[in-house]
């Protein structure tokens, strides 16, 4: 049986895609702990994801009477929505197992630990966010990851001059 051509094969319908990653939370906080949860969508916010049209620079997520919420994150209305179309800054609630939910709690209530989603990617057609517990950075620690990043850059290209 011959396939058609510019269909997807299982293999690529099986790949991860990662839609939009957080470089500020990577920047701004030392990650320590990171969990993957699944977000409920509607129809057209799920549209929207695939498009890539989300943000979550500013968003972080939040535990309320034992559930997750993911607070802050901007998906787009979808282009070719109508009246079903949905509000682009409302709460999402995130699915996890409780466990992990109070896991997640105890770490929370030590003092400088927050939660901040990392990336969304869809994963065998689904939604999920990666969040992380993360411990703030100063100042200094700031500059010295981007003095180390520099380095790295310059002994590599360095190395890249040698060959």
């Amino acid at each position: 049986m011959a396939k058609k051509q510019g269909t997807k094969t299982d293999e690529q319908s099986n790949k991860d895609r990662v839609v939009t990653q957080n470089r500020r939370a990577f920047h701004d906080y030392f990650i320590e702990e990171q969990l993957e949860t699944g977000i409920a969508l509607t129809g057209t916010e799920i549209k929207s994801v695939r498009e890539g049209k989300v943000t979550i620079t500013e968003a972080y997520v939040r535990i309320q009477h034992g559930e997750l919420w993911l607070v802050g994150c901007h998906i787009t209305p979808y282009t070719h929505g109508s009246w079903t179309n949905h509000d682009p800054d409302r709460p999402r609630k995130l699915l996890a197992h409780g466990r992990e939910i109070e896991q997640l709690r105890r770490a929370i209530e030590q003092k400088g630990l927050t939660i901040v989603p990392l990336r969304i990617r869809l994963k065998n057609g689904r939604a999920k966010v990666d969040i992380g517990v993360a411990r703030g950075k100063k100042l200094y620690d700031k500059r010295q990851a981007s003095a180390e990043r520099d380095a790295k850059r310059s002994m590599d290209r360095a190395r890249a001059d040698e060959r």
